[in-house]
């Protein structure tokens, strides 16, 4: 991916730039961006100097992570996209570099992935110690069990709530204080699964194992219930269908408006 990776080159054009800038950034920039040979490697290198771990060196946690990414070639297209979703649709995005470095949407949803490795290769503990640190560091929590399209952008993220039995589609945007959480006690299949294209606006809370669509606009502070068919505008406590959305992908515009019928 070094020699064809137009992405890992306009960040390091970006780091290089940015370095002339602020001469105080210098050494940082180096050792975050100018002395990796390719993205995956500043991806591990930043993922483990973030991630508080009092318990197992740094140095081991960027082990990890590269070990991830070498066996797992979906994954690092997966952090590819995400990164070109947040240039898109973060109206604060101005660079590729930021993300990497600076946006703990970004930062935790890529060590989830991780720690979605993990789980599913029978490293459990190790895949749950990842969660509690993300939860810890970035004030989110997405169980590593939780199946996580790609294209996502979780914009702010603080205080996002995913279950074990979540499933996200593809180019989702989910903004800080959601909850895709369960219904009551009991175990199994509990928890939403969210079709391609779905916004969900800040402190909106989607509980129980109901369907949300593809193309749906979920509004701020709704508490969504039941499952809601596609393409579609929800909002209100409980969630009620208000009207459909402007755009066939509204994740993809982040229009904060309520589309009202008629």
């Amino acid at each position: 991916m070094h020699f064809n990776d137009p992405i890992w080159h306009r960040i390091r054009e970006e780091a290089t730039e940015s370095r002339a800038r602020e001469p105080h950034l210098a050494s940082f920039l180096d050792s975050a961006v100018l002395e990796h040979s390719d993205l995956n490697s500043a991806i591990s290198f930043n993922l483990a100097r973030h991630l508080l771990c009092q318990s197992i060196p740094a140095v081991e946690v960027e082990q990890i992570i590269s070990m991830v990414l070498q066996a797992d070639a979906n994954i690092s297209r997966s952090i590819r996209l995400d990164m070109q979703a947040v240039f898109d649709r973060d109206a604060a995005c101005e660079d590729y570099l930021s993300p990497l470095l600076f946006f703990k949407g970004f930062q935790a949803l890529q060590l989830y992935r991780v720690g979605h490795w993990l789980w599913t290769h029978d490293r459990r503990e190790l895949a749950l110690y990842f969660q509690n640190q993300i939860s810890e560091t970035f004030a989110v929590d997405i169980h590593p069990a939780a199946q996580i399209g790609c294209g996502i952008m979780l914009d702010h993220a603080t205080g996002l709530v995913i279950g074990e039995t979540a499933v996200v589609g593809d180019n989702v945007s989910i903004l800080h204080a959601v909850t895709l959480g369960g219904s009551g006690a009991q175990g199994g299949d509990r928890h939403p699964k969210i079709g391609n294209g779905v916004m969900i606006a800040a402190g909106a809370k989607i509980l129980g194992n109901i369907n949300v669509g593809a193309g749906v606009k979920v509004g701020a502070g709704s508490l969504v219930l039941e499952s809601v068919p596609d393409h579609v505008t929800v909002v209100g406590v409980p969630a009620k269908i208000v009207g459909a959305p402007r755009e066939r992908d509204p994740a993809l515009e982040m229009n904060q408006s309520i589309d009202q019928k008629g």
